[in-house]
């Protein structure tokens, strides 16, 4: 029988806009054998990026090192090979020769960057009649356009959750037939998981059990492998309103678990419950923090809004203070518990802020909530997470229906990303909350508008 022998596949030319430098600045290494290039006029936009504090400025930051150091000797605008064993190669296309077809800056009228984008890619296209040439960019309006001049488009894939649909939601409910187990549990606090499950559960997974007389909250601890009885407590205050909620807060008290995210809807206690279960944990964390990512409203930079940098920020982690106030106002002004959050926010052992300001801080020994999430790219999550140090807790509350940055969607989202790899994982817990409990008001609009 004779050898099987391998067939390369064509190579592809991957042309890259800006928004995907912004999202990933290691993306030209993920087209695996094919080849990338960036259009000049990409080199020109990162370059207004690459001052400030947020991501997207360390990125453009980032990708600006990577470019220096690549055309050290080498001349950027031939092929510059980036990997030897995959034989893919690296251009920066600088000038344009004349477009046999069609010019989109004269079709749509204006020489803007994304349409020296498109004339860029359709260039390579003309020159390079012997390989398929992919445009690559995160934005949708830029993806048609070039679809309307025949040109391939795709969205940036690498760290996209495949089937969001069933992201794991970290709660499951059964119905049982033999009433003894629910019994056991009640009587003893646990049970074996082989006597519930017949496949092993993931770590930290929580389940509600329930038959004709009475239902259990419970969990998979992963270092006994029973599932043990989840009891309803009380944090600063703030009890649990559903079994969602119970199940939230006993991962956010749980010692054992040094990660936690909490997905849901506007509502459901998110935040409400991370930083009630903080507070309640205050004597075994140095300090508390809580941020939230800054997304300007029509994607403006807030520089335009008036103020110092503290006045420029504010209205975006207002909500942040809001479910703060909720707590304390719970107590009077002289009691302990009041003064003593007034006290904590005075020196700083419980610090409201924008995400950006965390940057450079220590995260040791801190509880770390992180508010909206879902506005977080995969690689901004995986650097939080990367940071934290001995005696960190870190949590992420967010709602992946609710996106508000333009580059980002239910799939490729951080908050989606970190679902999907870290489930199964002994110090991660996550918990997906369904039920409303703002009011009756807010339900009826998340269930009808």
């Amino acid at each position: 029988m004779p050898e099987k022998t391998s067939v390369s596949k064509p190579k592809k030319i991957f042309v890259l806009d800006t928004s995907v430098i912004l999202f990933d600045h290691q993306a030209v290494n993920n087209f695996q054998e094919h080849d990338v290039a960036i259009p000049i006029t990409v080199l020109e936009e990162l370059d207004q990026f690459k001052k400030g504090n947020d991501t997207i400025n360390f990125e453009a930051r980032q990708f600006i090192r990577f470019i220096d150091t690549l055309s050290e000797g080498n001349a950027l605008n031939e092929w510059i090979c980036i990997d030897k064993k995959r034989n893919s190669h690296f251009k920066v296309i600088m000038e344009l020769g004349t477009l046999n077809g069609p010019d989109a800056t004269k079709i749509f009228g204006d020489k803007k960057a994304d349409h020296l984008i498109l004339n860029a890619a359709l260039y390579v296209s003309q020159t390079h009649v012997d390989k398929k040439v992919i445009l690559v960019t995160k934005d949708m309006n830029l993806r048609l356009k070039a679809r309307s001049l025949n040109l391939l488009a795709e969205d940036y894939e690498t760290g996209k959750v495949k089937d969001v649909e069933r992201l794991y939601r970290g709660i499951t409910k059964l119905e049982m037939d033999d009433s003894d187990i629910i019994d056991i549990i009640h009587k003893s606090g646990s049970i074996h998981i082989n006597q519930v499950f017949s496949d092993k559960p993931h770590a930290n997974h929580y389940v509600i059990l329930r038959n004709h007389r009475s239902s259990i909250l419970a969990y998979c601890n992963p270092e006994t492998e029973c599932i043990e009885k989840v009891e309803k407590k009380l944090a600063f205050g703030i009890k649990p309103k559903n079994a969602e909620q119970a199940f939230a807060m006993h991962a956010l008290l749980n010692p054992a678990v040094k990660l936690v995210s909490i997905q849901g809807v506007a509502g459901t206690g998110k935040t409400l419950l991370a930083l009630a279960c903080a507070l309640a944990q205050k004597g075994d964390f140095q300090q508390i923090y809580l941020a939230r990512p800054i997304v300007p409203l029509n994607n403006k930079d807030i520089g335009f809004l008036p103020g110092d940098a503290k006045e420029k920020v504010q209205p975006y982690i207002e909500p942040l203070w809001d479910n703060l106030k909720l707590i304390q106002n719970q107590y009077k002004e002289n009691s302990k518990d009041f003064q003593r959050i007034k006290e904590m926010i005075e020196t700083e052992k419980l610090f409201v802020t924008p995400l950006a300001f965390i940057r450079g801080r220590s995260l040791s020994n801190i509880i770390f909530i992180v508010d909206e999430a879902q506005n977080l790219t995969p690689l901004e999550i995986k650097t939080i997470i990367s940071r934290a140090g001995e005696g960190t807790k870190i949590v992420f509350t967010g709602d992946i229906n609710q996106i508000d940055t333009p580059y980002l969607d239910r799939e490729s989202n951080g908050l989606s990303f970190l679902i999907d790899r870290m489930k199964g994982q002994a110090l991660y817990a996550h918990i997906a909350l369904e039920k409303g409990e703002r009011s009756e008001l807010a339900n009826l609009a998340n269930d009808l508008l």
